[in-house]
């Protein structure tokens, strides 16, 4: 996983939680979140279990920083394939690109978000926790407004039918992350092949039409 996926404004050259993050997204991945033993984490790092308390509290806290950087990164993914756009259907076509143009490693931290999900549902008692969990929250409110707003541009433009643009939005966005239910890097299965198919299905779904790229 590139670690400046991982890497906040923050953090310092010497500060060791980009690579805290990076190694439990590996043993999240690998065994899943409950059956992950934070000490784990510092094994893979290579320091002290001690160590992981000066950037995490706890594991859940490390959890829902995996999960707001994996938010955070979509909606910029989101932004950049989006911005100039000449139409709605090509920003369409372009956001459903950009969400699986990822690495391996970045496909298990999206298996990771969608898969403890619930995890942003009810409030924390640890205060930095439910930092981690408001701001998540945030996110994921920001990376439907950004479909819901795409989607207005082209009802808008007349290039799409007049539907609810925010039950388009979260129909959309199911099927979109539903991959990371089942997909598997190396798997039978090639990421740019699904790509193609979502962006088909995307095009039916919100353009009500079959098109060619």
């Amino acid at each position: 996983m590139s670690i400046e996926a991982l890497t906040e404004v923050d953090d310092g050259p010497r500060s060791k939680r980009p690579a805290i993050l990076a190694a439990a997204v590996e043993c999240f991945g690998e065994t899943g979140y409950e059956g992950t033993k934070w000490s784990a984490v510092a094994d893979r790092v290579g320091i002290g279990q001690t160590a992981l308390y000066h950037y995490f509290e706890s594991k859940a806290h490390c959890l829902l920083t995996v999960m707001r950087l994996g938010l955070r990164n979509s909606d910029v993914a989101f932004r950049e394939a989006t911005d100039g756009a000449p139409t709605a259907l090509a920003g369409l076509r372009a956001a459903v690109g950009a969400a699986y143009a990822l690495s391996p490693q970045d496909v298990q931290q999206n298996r990771i978000l969608v898969a403890n999900i619930g995890l942003l549902a009810g409030a924390r008692v640890s205060a930095r926790e439910e930092s981690e969990r408001e701001a998540c929250r945030v996110l994921v409110a920001r990376v439907e407004r950004n479909w819901v707003e795409l989607i207005e541009r082209g009802i808008a433009d007349g290039e799409f039918p007049d539907r609810d643009p925010q039950v388009m939005a979260r129909s959309l966005l199911g099927l979109i992350v539903g991959v990371w239910r089942w997909y598997r890097p190396g798997g039978p299965l090639d990421l740019a092949d699904i790509s193609t198919f979502v962006e088909g299905c995307a095009v039916r779904m919100i353009a009500g039409r079959d098109e060619t790229p």
